[in-house]
């Protein structure tokens, strides 16, 4: 009796999910406000430009980044922790997407203000709603060769902003650049290394949080940092709704909003994909929807607390590479996190009272580290024979592109430097079609399935009709290969596998699709095969 009652746990054991952990609640806390300390300067920034652009004091601002801070943490709260058919279930911390930033200040430039802003995002919002589950289904187009490099385009892209941070995050400052601010961000980066080294788990993953904490505490002893106006927007504010006013709607306006959609969908995807590489867990587009849907909800509720268009943060992807927590409830914790300081206005005070150049030391190790995950995925990707060196390359050219060289897309059509503006969606986008174009057109055809060596690590396979003649040709072999009793054994001594031409075609056109990334990925479709 009591073996049978033990068995069902040890199920449930062996089928949870490695996001699924759960911590104690003080650790998911301190776990989660790490994640929020790494994204805030990202999450006030966007409601700092849209608001200077629409001539609003500094009250309003203020109201814009309580909004936005409080929108976030309920848009962070669904796409971790999840209802059904809303939320990724990843640990996924989400925020005001920097996509739409170039729209809403062309829409403000029309004279209308916040109010069509905000209906377009609204309106365009709804319709990215109904859409997203059928852009999930594009997730069989992100084999390793697509996700490696839109992962390092990530990482890649975000180094300007970790940059512009340790310079001192304000362009027109007057210490912009200078070697004291150059000198926080290499001190805080040094607190960061030297407690990655310290063999206690709890203080290695945490080392980004310390080192924050350590580096804002020597500032403020030297009287590098600010905290005279933590008590000036008072101690609690709720967000009102429409406190500009009622939305307006427009046709153009609603139309640019939702190619920004669109470039958020191939953001959030990426982002989705990628921690799902670093976490280690399945990820499919019935997933890939959930979290659109969770995006586009929270989008389509923000502009009535007078927020903006919402997306997955991919910096807070590299948090989770470089601390290896990958509990979606810390995500979720960091969530909380952001409601309470967009309901207390001192405590979001404190926080923005962090230097700037203490988060740009940090954030050169978390950009560096998703920057560092792609290049990993992209090492299983096989390059012989096939056209996937070219994929890379082109596609990290354009990613980019934007990156080195922002006002490349000036003299296009806006619609066009809407949507190759940003890096990760020119990566993304040149790395799909690159690889539709060269590995699913045609992918059955006879030049690709003569290859007998597929992408590394998904293990080898032998048409039946070329065993013959390797075994007759030895130097045509691998190396390491030998044979033994009329089969091939590889270096490691292993049998490799022989298949019929049919079999070849179906396992060439399953690492094609993604669908076929480990040797137990291909013996299963050998398996199918044979039934």
């Amino acid at each position: 009796m009591s073996a049978s009652k033990q068995a069902p746990r040890k199920n449930r054991a062996e089928t949870t999910r490695p996001e699924d952990e759960r911590l104690p609640v003080g650790t998911s806390f301190a776990y989660g406000l790490q994640h929020v300390l790494t994204m805030y300067g990202g999450i006030i920034a966007v409601p700092l430009i849209i608001g200077k652009a629409a001539g609003l004091d500094g009250g309003g601002i203020s109201v814009l980044i309580a909004s936005c801070l409080f929108v976030g943490g309920l848009a962070t709260i669904l796409q971790s922790f999840g209802v059904p058919f809303f939320g990724s279930q990843l640990p996924l911390v989400q925020g005001v997407s920097f996509a739409g930033v170039a729209t809403m200040t062309s829409i403000l430039a029309g004279g209308d203000g916040l109010p069509e802003v905000f209906g377009a995002v609204l309106v365009a919002s709804v319709i990215g709603l109904i859409v997203a589950p059928g852009f999930a289904l594009i997730v069989k187009f992100f084999p390793p060769v697509v996700t490696g490099t839109v992962i390092t385009t990530i990482g890649l892209s975000l180094m300007p902003v970790a940059a512009g941070w340790a310079m001192g995050g304000n362009s027109e400052a007057t210490d912009y650049g200078s070697g004291r601010n150059i000198l926080i961000a290499v001190g805080t980066l040094t607190i960061v290394l030297v407690l990655s080294r310290i063999p206690v788990a709890m203080v290695s993953r945490l080392s980004i949080l310390l080192a924050i904490v350590i580096g804002t505490i020597v500032c403020a002893i030297f009287g590098w940092a600010d905290f005279s106006q933590v008590l000036d927007r008072g101690i609690f504010a709720f967000p009102e709704p429409f406190a500009f006013g009622m939305p307006t709607f427009s046709a153009a306006a609603i139309v640019s909003m939702f190619i920004v959609i669109i470039v958020t969908f191939a953001e959030t995807t990426a982002d989705i994909i990628a921690v799902g590489e670093i976490v280690k867990t399945k990820v499919d587009s019935k997933r890939i929807a959930s979290g659109l849907r969770a995006d586009m909800l929270s989008s389509a509720v923000s502009p009535i607390f007078n927020s903006f268009t919402q997306s997955a943060f991919a910096q807070n992807v590299g948090l989770v590479a470089i601390t290896g927590v990958k509990s979606r409830f810390v995500v979720t914790a960091g969530g909380v996190i952001l409601v309470v300081l967009g309901l207390l206005p001192v405590m979001g005070g404190v926080v923005a009272a962090v230097p700037s150049p203490v988060l740009g030391g940090a954030g050169i190790v978390l950009f560096g580290t998703v920057a560092a995950s792609g290049i990993r995925t992209l090492s299983k990707v096989e390059y012989e024979g096939n056209l996937n060196m070219i994929i890379v390359a082109v596609s990290l050219a354009f990613g980019i592109i934007p990156v080195v060289e922002p006002d490349f897309y000036n003299s296009f059509p806006s619609w066009v430097g809407i949507i190759l503006h940003s890096g990760i969606s020119s990566a993304t986008l040149m790395a799909v079609l690159l690889n539709l174009v060269f590995n699913h057109i045609g992918a059955g055809s006879k030049d690709r399935t003569d290859r007998s060596v597929f992408v590394a690590g998904t293990g080898r396979v032998i048409r039946r009709d070329e065993l013959e003649r390797l075994i007759n040709h030895e130097a045509l072999l691998a190396e390491g290969d030998t044979v033994k009793d009329g089969k091939i054994v590889d270096c490691n001594g292993e049998e490799v596998p022989v298949v019929t031409e049919d079999q070849h075609e179906k396992i060439v056109e399953a690492i094609n699709k993604g669908e076929a990334q480990t040797p137990d990925d291909v013996r299963r479709v050998i398996k199918e095969t044979e039934d």
